[in-house]
């Protein structure tokens, strides 16, 4: 207790240095700090400074509140510039809040985008920590994500700049420093990470189990940082338990959240794949029917990336760019529906095919069973089954594999020939239904 005492003390008895400290949530800090935690003195810097939306009002509302705030144009990636914003100020502590965002799926990420984000992260935090060396702190506090902890999709570039702050809190906990790294979720405050979220962003972050903090609930877990002996990472975050089950359940929660969900044990084998269930579903429907039985799949799988409730408000014929598609979507889009179909389609498919209805037309292709063949036809066909088969293409054998499956739907009418078939194949191995095609078809 002497000790916390000690630290608050020693917070107000200088600056307090926030930077990215004129956004929305370097503004609520700002004023938590002087509300809360006594601090007269502060330093805002941004890349924007003086000349940011709202600073004005920020300062004359702190200034109401009995504290003096200097705001700084800094580029903290710069550590002359950051020096001299510092100047002779005698620092009591530090909030590291600035952050840049250049999103992107792992395999388009270039240097450019990795700078983006480093810069104000990573060399900003290595600056604030040597320039403040021998500064008396009571707290440095580095405002991390939990990109860095969990992974979030196409924040690759992010998801390294934060797990940095994090291993720099150890550092500095492991040299006698003050430090504690926040790997904060979503704030549900207006800032200029949050401000570039899309209705899609927001879906995708509550399918992954993150749901917005309340900016009290978020001040209030900062004010435990900041007044308790806490470790040096720890993570503040809201959570939807929904999206944290629905993860866990498909088995692809990270490991750190799975002690957030409990799951009913199952019992039974798993049943059959989705694939052959849908093509069996196809050789039992008309052209027509089938056509619909995907494009409804198709828009579902669209309507839920997209985060709407009805996929019936999905229109067929607009482009997936026109509907809001960027590369993240498109790729949990071709994930989906590999999922759904129990295909291995391409990255790219949502830009070959670019409207519902378009990749409809692909996928019923793909999945639906070839018209009955004319016996003439029937060895040319087997021709080019033996043919697809070289070099062993396991993708070719498994779509092989369902095309038969499907046929064996269809000779249900002809009970004497079903009987036969299935009796051959119904247990057979992916090798055995070869072994078949080459000695009987």
């Amino acid at each position: 207790a002497e000790d916390l005492a000690s630290d608050a003390a020693q917070l107000t008895s200088g600056t307090v240095l926030i930077t990215g400290g004129t956004g929305g949530l370097g503004a609520l800090v700002a004023e938590r700090l002087v509300t809360e935690h006594g601090v007269r003195s502060l330093l805002l810097l941004s890349r924007s400074g003086p000349a940011a939306a709202g600073v004005a009002e920020l300062v004359e509302r702190l200034a109401g509140l009995g504290a003096e705030v200097a705001v700084e144009a800094c580029d903290v990636a710069d550590k002359a510039a950051l020096a001299q914003a510092i100047g002779d100020r005698k620092l009591s502590g530090v909030v590291h809040a600035a952050a840049v965002t250049a999103d992107a799926a792992l395999a388009g990420l270039g240097a450019e985008q990795v700078a983006v984000a480093f810069g104000p992260k990573v060399d900003a935090a290595w600056h604030l920590h040597e320039l403040t060396a021998d500064a008396d702190l009571a707290a440095f506090v580095l405002f991390s994500s939990l990109a860095g902890l969990v992974g979030t999709a196409g924040q690759g570039n992010y998801a390294a700049a934060n797990g940095f702050l994090d291993g720099l809190a150890e550092h500095r906990r492991a040299a006698g420093l003050p430090a504690t790294s926040v790997a904060w979720g979503l704030w549900d405050v207006a800032t200029g990470l949050t401000g570039q979220l899309g209705d899609a962003d927001r879906a995708r972050l509550a399918r992954s189990g993150v749901a917005p903090l309340s900016s009290e609930h978020g001040l209030a877990m900062l004010d435990a940082v900041l007044t308790s002996t806490s470790g040096a990472v720890l993570a503040g975050a809201a959570w939807d338990n929904a999206g944290l089950r629905k993860r866990a359940e498909s088995g692809r929660l990270a490991p750190v959240l799975r002690n957030l969900v409990r799951l009913p044990r199952r019992a039974g084998a798993a049943t059959a794949g989705s694939s052959l269930d849908l093509v069996t579903q196809l050789a039992r429907l008309d052209e027509p029917a089938g056509r619909q039985l995907i494009s409804e799949l198709v828009r579902g799988q669209v309507a839920s990336v997209l985060g709407h409730g009805d996929a019936g408000g999905v229109p067929v014929d607009r482009t997936f760019s026109q509907l809001g598609f960027d590369s993240l979507t498109v790729v949990e889009l071709r994930n989906r529906l590999d999922a759904a179909t129990g295909l291995r389609l391409p990255a790219t498919l949502a830009f070959d095919y670019p409207t519902v209805s378009a990749l409809s037309e692909y996928v019923h292709q793909t999945l639906a069973p070839a018209p009955p063949l004319p016996d003439e036809a029937l060895q040319a066909s087997i021709d080019q089954i033996e043919l697809a088969l070289t070099g062993h293409d396991e993708a070719v054998r498994g779509r092989v594999v369902a095309v038969l499956h499907s046929a064996l739907a269809r000779l249900e009418s002809d009970a004497e020939a079903s009987a036969g078939v299935q009796a051959v194949l119904s247990d057979a191995s992916d090798d055995e239904i070869f072994a078949f095609i080459d000695t009987q078809l």
